[in-house]
């Protein structure tokens, strides 16, 4: 399998190339960094890539939908409710479609909370690309446009992808790759999620509002990532550490 990533110098996104093998078949998922990696390696290997996968509509996922098409004439596939804020969608992919592509096998897990329509592709069994769900050591946020709940991105992670052996591996939408088994254990939020850390009770203010601070914990770009609990509501969200304000 070649297996080829481009990421953002800023956005630290990632953009992914993936084929069976030189002279073969391969599709590209996601297409928020640069294009010419990723364009590089199709022409080094000779290989024929039709399809354009999006895990969400996000601007730093999709923003060079255009030179892939151009380029290449690709198609573009997203989860139906993706596809909705998007222009450029060819054709939904829903999600335990199968798509096979020469030697791969690729399959779409819905895995909603960071958006609606959140699809984590999953290659031939061992390879996964979670887009903005799961990342090393961290979590998608539930606050971004098109997201849903906290609730939807717990049962996302817990309930479908660390369902997945363990030695699957994880090509995240921002920065580096881990496995599940990895995540299962030393990440974080699903640590007190499998009820082996507790959660905090600190108070901090989130805006105007105040909330309790359940979990501070490291984010993929450096800084924090901050799963709190509003007084008013109960109701729990994930949001940037950016957007906490802790002490007095």
């Amino acid at each position: 399998m070649i297996l080829e990533r481009s990421m953002h110098p800023e956005w630290l996104s990632n953009a992914y190339l993936v084929a069976d093998g030189p002279g073969g078949q391969g599709v590209l998922i996601d297409s928020g960094a640069p294009p010419d990696p990723l364009l590089d390696a199709i022409e080094a290997n000779e290989l024929t890539v039709d399809h354009l996968l999006l895990t969400h509509h996000h601007h730093d996922h999709v923003a060079e939908n255009h030179v892939f098409q151009e380029r290449l004439g690709v198609r573009i596939l997203a989860h139906p409710l993706e596809a909705e804020h998007l222009v450029d969608v060819d054709r939904a992919i829903e999600p335990g479609e199968i798509l096979e592509v020469g030697d791969l096998r690729i399959d779409g897990l819905h895995t909603p909370g960071h958006t609606a329509g959140m699809l984590s592709y999953r290659v031939n069994d061992g390879e996964l690309f979670t887009g903005d769900t799961l990342f090393k050591g961290s979590v998608g946020g539930v606050k971004a446009p098109g997201s849903t709940t906290f609730e939807d991105l717990r049962a996302s992670i817990m309930d479908v992808l660390m369902k997945l052996p363990h030695d699957t591996v994880v090509r995240p939408g921002h920065t580096d790759p881990s496995t599940i088994g990895d995540e299962w254990q030393s990440n974080a939020f699903i640590r007190v999620w499998r009820g082996l850390d507790r959660e905090s009770d600190e108070r901090c203010r989130v805006g105007d509002e105040e909330a309790a601070l359940v979990l501070w914990a490291p984010d993929y770009d450096g800084g924090h990532k901050a799963w709190i609990r509003w007084t008013d509501s109960g109701r729990d969200d994930i949001v940037p550490g950016s957007a906490v304000q802790r002490g007095d």
